[in-house]
């Protein structure tokens, strides 16, 4: 099989599944507790990483990403411990990038000291709204005044900042969104995540969704027409999406994020975490056990938290990167994906999609337009058929 992550990098992904609260938007593995017992996950952590290691032998790690969750709630003994643990098991990239994810409450923002003294080097924080009103329907914890205040703490104190916004909000206009958006790329050093507010099964907005009480909700036509203003000023302020929902200058791109999008092997440790790793020629897709609990007692009594690994077929290899590329301005390189899967992309497929403007080719790289990112899914499909 071919060996191709070298072509993405190598990062490690830390899963955090704590959260002082659960938002009502949100599907991501995170539970609230009373108490966490800090040094037995430490302990754990620090296990699941030795298993890790074993199966990785020689790399060198490019990125360690804290997500979660809400990792922003761990202790900065505990990050630092993490990080020493990753460095005494892999080699590090001079030009190593550490990421926290981090929401802008006053307790969590006084920690920001100590987080960079424990080594992080980059903040992700979840702001999401520049508006009070949203931010208290969107079931955030924090006012406008605390954000900017936990941002400007932020930016004393790591190399790179960055946080995220949703748009597409219960009745939000253009107008609203475009005023908003100036705010926040004033305000914004060199990276924004701005993401479309989406009704997932399960969370609480899915439930009123379904009972058709989630009232004021965007129709499509409007959503898409945020997502053009998005890209408009953004651009305009010399942070250009590259990726879908990713808007930096150039060089302050996320770097783990990249791994992703690129393709690379990361390894996920924590509940619920997935990951790719390339083993014994095959690349194979891991998985953790969610529940944060059953996590933690399968590493102390069983030795490992991972669920069953699955080898990647090359056919799934080439789909699975260019799923993940498409999303990168860069696009998909069509000479990798023929090495990875074996035959090339179909060219009247590709021709069909550039007829309809939903792709371009631009130096051997297949390009999903504007129009063709509001719609990735489908063009996806329409490559792959």
């Amino acid at each position: 099989m071919i060996v191709d992550w070298q072509n993405g990098g190598f990062g490690i992904y830390i899963h955090w599944p704590f959260c002082a609260a659960k938002c009502p938007y949100c599907d991501f593995n995170s539970h609230v507790r009373k108490s966490v017992d800090q040094s037995r996950w430490l302990s754990a952590i620090r296990f699941e990483l030795k298993n890790n290691a074993i199966r990785t032998q020689g790399r060198t790690v490019n990125t360690i990403f804290f997500g979660g969750g809400t990792p922003s709630l761990m202790e900065p003994e505990t990050v630092a411990g993490i990080i020493k643990e990753i460095s005494s098991l892999w080699e590090l990239d001079s030009n190593l990038e550490i990421t926290l994810e981090a929401n802008p409450t006053s307790v969590e923002a006084q920690k920001f000291s100590d987080f960079n003294k424990a080594g992080i080097t980059r903040v992700s924080m979840g702001i999401q709204s520049l508006r009070d009103n949203d931010l208290k329907a969107l079931g955030r914890m924090h006012n406008v005044k605390e954000a900017r205040k936990a941002f400007d703490i932020a930016k004393d104190n790591f190399e790179r900042v960055s946080f995220d916004l949703i748009y597409a909000r219960q009745g939000q206009s253009i107008s609203d969104w475009k005023l908003e958006l100036k705010e926040a790329s004033s305000m914004a050093v060199d990276h924004l995540s701005l993401y479309q507010l989406t009704i997932e099964a399960g969370t609480r907005f899915g439930d009123l969704y379904e009972r058709g009480n989630l009232k004021g909700m965007p129709n499509d036509g409007l959503a898409a027409d945020m997502y053009d203003v998005t890209q408009e000023l953004t651009l305009q302020h010399e942070m250009p999406a590259y990726e879908i929902s990713n808007h930096s200058i150039k060089g302050a791109e996320s770097q783990h994020n990249l791994i992703y999008w690129r393709y690379g092997d990361y390894i996920g440790v924590g509940p619920g975490a997935h990951g790719r790793i390339t083993e014994g020629g095959n690349r194979i897709a891991t998985t953790t056990t969610k529940h944060p609990e059953d996590w933690l007692r399968g590493v102390e009594l069983q030795g490992t938290s991972t669920m069953d690994d699955e080898i990647i077929s090359p056919d799934d290899q080439a789909s699975e990167y260019l799923m993940m590329s498409l999303r990168l301005a860069e696009g998909v390189n069509m000479k990798r994906y023929e090495k990875i899967c074996g035959i090339p992309l179909n060219n009247q497929l590709i021709d069909k999609n550039i007829e309809n403007g939903l792709v371009e080719v631009v130096n051997n790289n297949l390009i999903a337009t504007i129009r063709g990112k509001i719609i990735l899914n489908t063009v996806i499909k329409n490559l792959l058929v």
